[in-house]
């Protein structure tokens, strides 16, 4: 069985990373080849998963730091407007009595 780093497409840089230039339709030499190549694709993929999945932590770690600092801004804000509703109330008032004045009449 021909070892992949023996294979004219397999390939190492500086840094000791390996790659293949295989192509599964055109350049597979044996029916292993085409294992390894399914192997390595899998493999390849677990690490991007491994990676996905770490990033979402990460936002969720984040996300639950920030929960009660969003929680004292929605207080806050939700207060605002309760205070603005409140302060111009007034304004609303007077229609409401003329309302019922006329209902009267």
């Amino acid at each position: 069985m021909l070892q992949c780093s023996e294979c004219e497409y397999f390939r190492r840089d500086a840094a000791g990373r390996v790659s293949f230039g295989c192509d599964p339709f055109s350049t597979i030499k044996e029916p292993a080849c085409l294992t390894k190549l399914q192997l390595v694709r899998t493999m390849e993929m677990g690490q991007k998963l491994d990676r996905l999945v770490n990033a979402y932590e990460a936002t969720l770690s984040i996300y639950r730091r920030m929960q009660p600092l969003q929680e004292k801004m929605i207080e806050h804000m939700e207060r605002e407007m309760r205070e603005t509703d409140e302060g111009e109330s007034w304004k609303f008032g007077d229609a409401e009595d003329d309302e019922l004045d006329d209902d009267r009449i």
